[in-house]
């Protein structure tokens, strides 16, 4: 076969660099996208309460793009600042104890602020890791985000008192999912990191992290030698 004949026609060439740029450019667009878009939607919110004075909108012919943005950053800081003395503490029970009057505010303030705590606080240990379970029957292996140790009445009630929480994502929408508690004996932690099993997840398999192939396989049985 000659030379001519093995390389690729020009239309191929064509689609395959098309291709190569669009896996190139669209990350990049749709990131910048949802930035701009999440930049203008805080300003929105934010810049109608700043005072005109403070508001450099307020003297140039165009608006600036993120300073609502940095003045919520800069609010919130302040905010969390003040809170962490006496007074700002005594502030916030006073107004927590309003909330607590409230029948269904009280609920939703208290659900938002644990989950705000749990994912948040620096003290949190949740979804520091990723693992396997044998789901939905033996056999079936699916990836799971470690949340913690359970706790509580779940703890006592269950006949495995060593059991985990973790969190079983759903494809492609790894937001939605099942909260499970396993036996710690029965999950297999991963080396790759929550991030690098969100991306697998999301692209259902398709997106899997290197891993190197000198490491021993965890898991494997080795076989016995035999015996002569």
């Amino acid at each position: 076969m000659s030379e001519k004949q093995k390389r690729p026609g020009a239309g191929v060439r064509l689609r395959n660099y098309f291709l190569t740029g669009l896996i190139i450019v669209a990350p990049l667009a749709i990131t910048a996208y949802l930035t701009w878009t999440f930049i203008g939607w805080v300003d929105s919110w934010v810049k109608p309460y700043i005072p005109a004075i403070y508001n450099p909108d307020h003297y140039l012919p165009f608006a600036v793009p993120g300073f609502g943005l940095l003045t919520a950053l800069f609010l919130i800081t302040l905010i969390g600042f003040l809170t962490a003395n006496l007074v700002g503490r005594s502030i916030v029970a006073f107004g927590e104890s309003l909330l607590d009057r409230m029948p269904l505010v009280r609920s939703l303030y208290k659900g938002l602020k644990q989950i705000f705590q749990t994912v948040l606080a620096e003290q949190s240990s949740s979804f520091k890791q990723a693992g396997l379970i044998e789901y939905p029957r033996r056999g079936l292996w699916s990836i799971v985000f470690i949340a913690t140790e359970t706790k509580g009445e779940v703890d006592y009630r269950l006949p495995d008192h060593d059991s985990i929480s973790v969190f079983l994502p759903t494809t492609p929408n790894p937001t939605s999912g099942f909260l499970l508690f396993v036996p710690r004996k029965d999950i297999l932690i991963l080396d790759m990191s929550v991030e690098e099993a969100a991306k697998m997840v999301i692209s259902a398999g398709l997106v899997s992290p290197d891993y190197p192939k000198t490491l021993p396989v965890q898991g494997k049985v080795k076989s016995k030698p035999s015996q002569s």
